[in-house]
This record gives C-alpha cells, structure tokens and sequence, in this order.
C-alpha cells in the first residue's frame, strides 16, 4: 500500500505533482480519505496544498466523506494562512453539510477569504458565496453588491469571474421570480 503523503511530496506549489493519481487511489479506498485530510497539517505547504486539492477534488465526487470532517475544515483548515488551502477551503465549504451556525461561521470565513491578497482566494470565496446564496435570499442581497464593489479593484480573473457570477444570479432571480407569479 502506497504512502499518499509520500506521493504527495516533491517539486514546488506550482506542479499538483500525483495529486490525481491520489484521487483514484482515495476514491477505490475510502478509508484513505482521513490520510488527507491529516495531511493539511503537516509541516510541508507542498503537501499541504496538494492534500487541500486531492480533498477538494475527492469531495466533488464523494462531498458525504467531508461529513465527519466538518468541523476540522471550518476550525483548522479553513483558518489556515496558506493561500492554496484557502482557495480549495472556499471551494470545500459549499460542499459541507453545515448546521445553521455552522453555515453562518463558513460564510463569515468567506467573508474574510475576499480580503485576501491572492486573486484565486478571492475568487473562489466569491463562488462559494454566490452558491450559499442560491439557498438564502438575505445573503442573495448581500453578495450582488459585494461582488460589484469586489470587481472594481479586482484582477482581470476576479472580474470576469465576477461578471459570471453575476448573470447566473440575476438569471435565478428571475427565474425564481418567474416561478412565484
């Protein structure tokens, strides 16, 4: 049986080195998830970031094994400073089945996550936000206009992402509003 940190090791945070290699091995054996998720708080941020990535890719595919996990990404994980653990946390959250307080920390973290100097965290929590406000209307009427005040100062990314984030709310909204007639 392979080591999935060991695998994990090696080269800079620009490569995700095995990081899909990982995911196949995880998805076959699930009991190899928690070697993931433990592996966010090793001392190596190459590893670190690769586990934030292999959790978040395994979860799109399997989000009921970040269940027993939950409290570990909103306590640990989430508040991490690393910025590749951050963008892959915005990306996780949404996938969490979050209880009311719960729901209301992630969106805090959130929140924080656009005050972010790296772009891709930015992004990412804008995302996120948009999809936890799909759920909740009051949030729905927080995001537009954070996401408008966002794209003034953001990166081209930032900016585009934000455009699309736009329309896809503004498009629910009015079919929502078309529903409800």
């Amino acid at each position: 049986m392979k080591n999935l940190i060991s695998m994990l090791k090696g080269g800079d945070r620009r490569s995700i080195g095995r990081v899909n290699e990982v995911v196949r091995t995880v998805i076959k054996e699930p009991e190899r998830f928690r070697e993931l998720v433990d592996g966010l708080l090793t001392d190596d941020e190459v590893v670190r970031m690769r586990c934030a990535d292999t959790i978040e890719k395994v979860a799109q595919a399997r989000p009921d094994w970040l269940k027993p996990h939950t409290n570990f990404f909103l306590e640990e994980a989430a508040g991490h400073s690393q910025q590749e653990i951050r963008w892959h946390m915005a990306q996780i959250m949404p996938l969490l089945p979050l209880t009311p307080p719960q729901r209301a920390h992630a969106i805090q973290l959130l929140m924080g996550y656009l005050e972010d100097t790296s772009g891709i965290v930015r992004v990412n929590a804008m995302q996120a936000l948009a999809e936890f406000s799909r759920h909740d209307a009051q949030l729905g009427k927080r995001i537009v206009p954070l996401i408008k005040t966002i794209m003034k100062n953001g990166t081209q990314a930032v900016r585009a992402r934000g455009r699309r984030l736009l329309a896809q709310l503004e498009a629910e909204r009015r079919s929502n509003a078309h529903q409800d007639q």
